[in-house]
C-alpha cells in the first residue's frame, strides 16, 4: 500500500480491530509519516508519538478535549501526555496488534486537523 496525504487520511474513518491483522512494516509505517509533520516513530517502530509546547496547562487541556471527541468518534483511542504543564504529547498504537495500523495514521492527521494553541517563541 502506497502512503496516503493528511487529506486522504482525514476522509476516513477508523475501523474497530480486534487482532488478527498484520501491523506495518518498519518502511510501510516510515513511508506513512513522511505524509506526517512533527509525528516520529517510537517503542522500536510500534507507535507514533508527536510533541507540543503549548501556551499554558488550559490549552493543553483544550487541546486533548478536542484530540478525546475525534478519538471518541472513531473508535480510537491514544495515550495523551501532559507534563511540566505546558508539554503534550500524543502516542498512537493499535493495542489489538501490538504495532501500527492505518488507524494510527487517520487519527493522527485528524489530529493534526485540530486547532492548539502554541507558546510563542521569543
Amino acid at each position: 500500500m502506497s502512503a496516503q496525504s493528511p487529506a486522504q487520511l482525514r476522509q476516513k474513518k477508523c475501523l474497530p480491530c480486534e487482532g488478527g491483522v498484520e501491523p506495518y512494516a518498519p518502511q510501510q509505517a516510515a513511508d506513512q509519516l513522511q505524509q506526517l509533520s512533527g509525528w516520529r516513530i517510537t517503542h522500536d517502530g510500534q507507535r507514533i508519538r508527536k510533541d507540543w509546547v503549548v501556551k499554558n496547562f488550559m490549552a493543553g487541556i483544550d487541546f486533548f478535549n478536542r484530540c478525546a471527541e475525534v478519538a471518541e468518534a472513531d473508535g480510537h483511542h491514544p495515550d495523551l501526555h501532559l507534563e511540566g504543564y505546558r508539554n503534550v504529547a500524543v502516542e498512537l498504537w493499535t493495542h489489538a496488534i501490538g504495532g501500527l495500523s492505518e488507524n494510527d495514521f487517520i487519527l493522527a492527521a485528524k489530529i493534526d486537523a485540530l486547532p492548539i494553541e502554541l507558546r510563542k517563541q521569543s
